[in-house]
């Protein structure tokens, strides 16, 4: 306070009208605020998943070639696309993200925005999507992207996730797109490979959100959303945890057909990694032993970058594929 005072200046009459530079530090930090808010409203570290999944399905389609200008095309355009959802998710969730502690200083619920501006900022980040999409790549793409927003905003937010514990089971489809866009965006089309790839994620999403639904469980029965470890014993969810991932990791070993040994290898040591570790949370569950739930939810990424990683690697080496020596 005394800082900006000595700044000022003070009329004959003893009032104090504030410099320049203090005005327009002042304007600056609101602008920058107004600017932070609004990435804010995309969820920038949500949208990490849409690089791990997008650019290594783009490489494994167009095996041994990478096409920068169209890699970096598809990623703008999802990442608006992912931006509209999570900003049309906040506009949906404004009135639970109050109540959660882990949510409450998302811009909407400290009203560092108002509703109408994010649901005007949510669907002009779809149209910025679905232009770039539909011109440095094609419909198809663009199109997928538009569903999984449909998809995300109106199945899950608003249908799923206050109504059923199985809401991140089946509202994580939207979270697989990733796949599909990167696939259609290089062959205009959509291949068994992808939907294996869309499948590991699919089954990956349970535990890792489950996971982390442990750690903060009480936020989510605050806010009456049903996840499952708020209505079910930890035994329970630990045990649903362990099929899931296993079923993550079965569907990861499809696709080594479609692969060399070097996809093959990091899928099989990283699938028995990460299966051992969620095995170990409900071995420690059962025991009554006090857990430490957001490990595995920090895991559950370290398994995914890698899968996706080791895939990528395969692509550019392009070695021959394992089914071609049979």
């Amino acid at each position: 306070m005394s800082g900006e005072l000595s700044a000022a200046s003070h009329g004959s009459d003893g009032s104090v009208t504030p410099a320049p530079a203090a005005a327009g530090d002042s304007f600056l930090a609101r602008s920058k605020a107004t600017v932070f808010a609004y990435v804010a409203l995309t969820k920038p570290r949500v949208i990490e998943l849409l690089l791990v999944a997008t650019i290594p399905v783009m490489l494994q389609a167009d095996r041994g070639h990478v096409d920068i200008a169209l890699i970096a095309a598809t990623l703008l355009g999802g990442w608006l696309g992912a931006g509209s959802a999570n900003t049309l998710n906040m506009v949906a969730d404004a009135d639970i993200d109050q109540k959660m502690k882990r949510t409450a200083r998302r811009p909407l619920a400290r009203h560092a925005v108002s509703t109408r501006n994010a649901l005007i900022f949510g669907i002009a980040l779809w149209i910025g999507s679905f232009a770039v999409l539909w011109s440095a790549a094609n419909l198809l793409s663009a199109l997928l992207v538009t569903a999984t927003i449909a998809f995300y905003v109106g199945v899950y937010t608003m249908i799923l996730k206050r109504r059923t514990w199985q809401n991140v089971v089946w509202g994580g489809a939207a979270g697989c797109m990733p796949t599909l866009v990167g696939w259609a965006a290089v062959t205009g089309s959509i291949g068994w490979q992808p939907i294996v790839l869309f499948l590991v994620i699919f089954f990956w999403t349970p535990p890792h959100t489950w996971a982390l639904a442990m750690r903060y469980k009480e936020d989510y029965r605050a806010a009456g959303v049903p996840m499952l470890p708020v209505i079910a014993t930890e035994e329970r969810v630990t045990r649903q945890m362990v099929i899931y991932t296993w079923a993550t990791v079965l569907s990861s070993l499809v696709l080594i057909a479609g692969t060399s040994w070097i996809y093959a290898a990091v899928a099989i040591l990283s699938g028995g990694w990460f299966a051992s570790r969620v095995h170990k949370l409900y071995k420690e569950t059962r025991a009554g032993a006090e857990v430490a739930p957001l490990k595995i939810f920090l895991q559950s990424n370290e398994y995914l970058a890698i899968l996706f990683c080791g895939l990528a690697i395969d692509a550019v080496v392009n070695l021959p594929l394992i089914t071609s020596y049979f």
